[in-house]
Formats: structure tokens, C-alpha cells, sequence
């Protein structure tokens, strides 16, 4: 019998919260980051890794409890091992879950950009519960238990979280996982199917099976038994994102989403890139919108467009948009939907690596365009360094730029290059509360040309050192979020 390790355990006071919902408090000169805690608390923690610059370990008792703390709804948050990693601020107030992601956005473009917006701009919130209309569950054969699990993965652990239910994920998908465990559990296929990819829009829910060998016949009708019953619509992936396809011809194009105030709709794969939330999605857009300020007479530049989530809403108020993105499918598919939205003629695309973008090519366009009036920028997690600092080069600038981020911390480090090297004003900034329970930030910033008063204003001072900061390794080993 293997005997278990015993690990040291210590008490601290929290002070506050780091951006994946860990409490940050310090003992002997180390930070310490403590999944479970709060602001505020006197915690015993049992310690699961110790550094050189820090340790972090789990709550295992609370003796003096945050006001902010709350009971979790779903029964498998936690933070013992096994418990399941999709969300990590279930015990905290939801509201305060949006403070602590708005403190994030301003140490970070504090810290690493030396920047501070003008104005902070309200969070935008959308609903906390049921809201995850796309997401990656993974799938395992547990042949010692005789059983299938679905789900996401437990904290810390590349084992699958034994989950049958799910607070975070549509009520429809939720009520599907069982279901789906003893489905899988009935198939010849069984094995070969290590995830399920969810997409939800409207009526509609896509069930994408990664298989990695054909279904049988038998196991075949099995499907099309299930999609029957729970109203569900099957696909297949047998390689990468781009060979998925329906099982039925007939569902290829009923994933819609549709943008309220511009009417605009658009036909996307399960696959594909789209927000998870669609409600605060909607939103978001029309955020974008008022910031970027758009007259009929605008030529704008969208920046890792995708499918045209910004570039076909923008196109209804602006007199040309230009989407640039370095998928060539996704600049298929986004050309499409200009086409069905009536917007060709004032919508055009490119395919383009944006991570090797230079100020040649922001000349070019500059001239291709005919000038360029307003900018939205809409990058992945690494950022846009290359874009901004071609922006902060430039003398042939827009009026406005507006930055759709997912991650404080390439969004301070390009709001640097952009106000500190650049001379942008950084007139305005906010957070989007589009992951509830989840350490995700995603976050909008405004930049404009601003005056050399308010430049200065924007700026903080060298004199002004910022706190001390842990290297990025204390980031937990697994974060637990479901996958993008």
C-alpha cells in the first residue's frame, strides 16, 4: 500500500486576489498563493508546491470568514483534489468576482504597461449562471470503473472531473451528460472518442465527436437514436478543427449568432472561434461600436476579424471596413457572410499573418484604404505587439483605436509600446465579465490622439516603482478553465 504524502500546513491572514481567484498572502519573505481563501481570512493552508520566490498550497480551514465568501452552487467546485477545475471563484460573490477582475486590469496596466486610463469604464456583466454556449469536454473510457466519464478536468490533474451535472454550461448541455456517459459506454467507439466539442446558438446544440476511427453502422444509429431524443445535432471531427462535419448535410448552417442592434447574423462551425457568452457578446459589440464613434463616412481597420464579429456590425454604421486575419478559412467564411448580410460591397478581407506585421504594412494599407479613420484591434492571448508597435511608429494615425483583450497582461505590455513609445492616449478602459467564476479577464481599452496633457496624465512616472511582482511559473500547473 502506497502510504500518502504528508504535506506541511501553515496559517496566514489573505491580503488580497491574484487573477486566477487564489488568495495572495506572504509568509517568511515568500508570497504565498492559496486556492479556497479570501481577502480578508485567517487561513490554514496545506502547501502543494514551494519555490524559491513562492509557494502555494489549498485552504484546508478558514477561522476568520470574508463577507464576500458564498456558498458554491455546483457540487463539484472545490478545491481537494478531484474536485472539478472548470471554474475557481464559485464561493466568491459574483459582484466582487468583477471587482477583483477590474483591480487585475488596472495592476496589470499599471505594472507592466506604466499606463492608467483617463476614465474607467463601467464593467459590462451578463448572466452568471448557464452561460458557456461553446466549450471542449473531454471524454475517458475508465475501464477500472466500468464507466465513461465527460466533463472537464479536475484541478491541478490531467484526470477527467466525475461530473453529472454542470452550473456553468447550458441547462440543456448540463442535463446531457449523463446521457451522453451512457451513450459513449454503448459504443464500439468508445475509446476512440477523447472529446466532445459543445456549440450552442439558439434552438441548436452541436455535439462534435472527436473520432479517431469511422463509426460503425450500428454505432451510427445509436447516434442518430440520441440526436432524436435530446434534440441534439452530431458532427464529426476526424482531424483537425477544419475536417469537422455534420453527421446529417442538413444541420451544416444552423449555428447562428445574431447581433441585436445591427440585425447582423452570422453562420459559424462549432469549431470555430466564436465568445462563449453570446449574450454579453452582444453586448460587447455594441460597446465597440459607441467607442469607436463610427460615421457613414469611416474607413476602419479590424484587426484579427475572424468571422466579422466586429467587421460586419461595423460595416452597417461606417462607409468601408477592412477585416484582416491570419486564417485563410476564417476569411472564407467571413467574405460568406458579408455576401449574406448584404455588406460585400462595404466589407473586404485578407488573409494575414499579423504576428510579422510591420509599419510597411500599415503603410500600404494606410494608402491602399485611402486613410484610415478608426482602428479596432480584436487579438488572441498573445496580443498584438507587432501591430502596436507599428501603430506607435506611424505618423499616419487614425482617430481612434479600441483593443478587445482576453489578457491583461499583453494588453498592458501593448498599451505601453502604443502610450509610453507611441504617444496614444489611453482615454479609457474597462472590463467584461464574459467568464463568470473563471480567473478569465476579458477587457476593452480606448486610445485617441489625444493632447500632450493627457498624454501625461496617462503615463506613470519611473519614480513611481511598482509593487513587487512573482514570475510567471507561480501560475498554477493546470488551470482547470475549460479549453478555448
Amino acid at each position: 500500500m502506497k502510504k500518502q504524502k504528508v504535506r506541511d500546513k501553515f496559517i496566514v491572514t489573505v491580503d488580497s486576489l491574484d487573477q486566477e481567484g487564489r488568495g495572495v498572502s506572504r509568509r517568511e519573505g515568500k508570497v504565498v498563493f492559496i486556492e479556497g481563501a479570501l481577502p480578508g481570512e485567517e487561513v490554514e493552508y496545506e502547501r502543494i508546491r514551494n519555490k524559491q520566490a513562492f509557494e502555494s498550497g489549498i485552504a484546508t480551514q478558514i477561522f476568520k470568514e470574508s463577507s464576500l465568501r458564498v456558498a458554491p452552487r455546483c457540487p463539484y467546485f472545490g478545491m481537494a483534489d478531484g474536485s472539478c477545475g472548470g471554474c475557481a471563484m464559485q464561493h466568491l460573490e459574483p459582484r466582487a468576482q468583477v471587482a477583483v477582475k477590474q483591480k487585475v486590469l488596472m495592476d496589470s496596466l499599471k505594472h507592466i504597461g506604466r499606463v492608467k486610463p483617463l476614465r474607467i469604464l463601467p464593467p459590462i456583466f451578463g448572466p452568471e449562471w448557464h452561460y458557456r454556449h461553446r466549450a471542449r469536454l473531454s471524454v475517458k473510457d475508465v475501464l477500472k470503473k466500468n464507466t465513461v466519464l465527460v466533463g472537464f478536468h479536475e484541478k491541478r490533474s490531467s484526470f477527467i472531473a466525475d461530473m453529472k451535472s454542470c452550473k456553468i454550461l447550458p441547462k440543456k448541455v448540463s442535463d446531457l451528460l449523463v446521457p451522453l456517459r451512457d451513450l459513449i459506454s454503448s459504443l464500439k467507439l468508445r475509446q476512440k472518442i477523447p472529446q466532445i466539442e459543445i456549440a450552442v446558438a439558439g434552438e441548436h446544440t452541436a455535439l462534435v465527436l472527436r473520432v479517431l476511427e469511422t463509426p460503425s453502422q450500428e454505432d451510427e444509429t445509436k447516434l442518430r437514436d440520441f440526436q432524436r431524443q435530446y434534440g441534439v445535432e452530431f458532427w464529426y471531427q476526424p482531424k483537425g478543427p477544419d475536417t469537422v462535419f455534420p453527421m446529417d448535410p442538413e444541420n451544416l448552417n444552423n449555428l447562428k449568432l445574431v447581433h441585436s442592434e445591427t440585425g447582423v447574423t452570422t453562420v459559424f462551425k462549432p469549431t470555430d472561434f466564436t465568445q462563449v457568452n453570446h449574450a454579453l457578446n452582444d453586448v460587447m459589440i455594441t460597446r465597440a461600436l459607441r467607442l469607436l464613434k463610427l460615421r457613414t463616412t469611416d474607413k476602419v481597420a479590424d484587426f484579427f476579424c475572424g468571422l466579422g464579429n466586429f467587421t460586419l456590425p461595423i460595416a452597417t454604421k461606417s462607409a468601408k471596413v477592412f477585416g484582416i486575419e491570419g486564417s485563410e478559412q476564417l476569411v472564407k467564411r467571413a467574405e460568406a457572410s458579408a455576401v449574406a448580410n448584404g455588406l460585400a460591397d462595404k466589407a473586404s478581407f485578407r488573409e494575414r499573418n499579423l504576428f510579422t506585421w510591420t509599419l510597411e504594412d500599415w503603410t500600404a494599407l494606410w494608402k491602399e484604404m485611402g486613410g484610415i479613420d478608426k482602428v479596432l484591434i480584436d487579438p488572441p492571448r498573445d496580443g498584438a505587439q507587432a501591430l502596436c508597435t507599428s501603430l506607435a511608429e506611424t505618423s499616419e494615425r487614425p482617430e481612434r483605436i479600441v483593443y478587445v483583450s482576453c489578457s491583461p497582461a499583453t494588453l498592458a505590455r501593448d498599451c505601453n509600446l502604443l502610450v509610453n513609445e507611441g504617444g496614444w492616449v489611453l482615454k479609457a478602459a474597462g472590463i467584461m465579465n464574459m467568464f463568470p467564476h473563471t480567473g478569465h479577464v476579458e477587457s476593452i481599452a480606448l486610445f485617441e490622439r489625444g493632447s500632450s496633457e493627457e498624454l501625461e496624465l496617462c503615463k506613470i512616472k519611473k519614480a513611481e516603482k511598482p509593487e513587487e511582482s512573482v514570475e510567471e511559473e507561480s501560475k498554477p500547473d493546470n488551470e482547470g478553465n475549460p479549453s478555448e
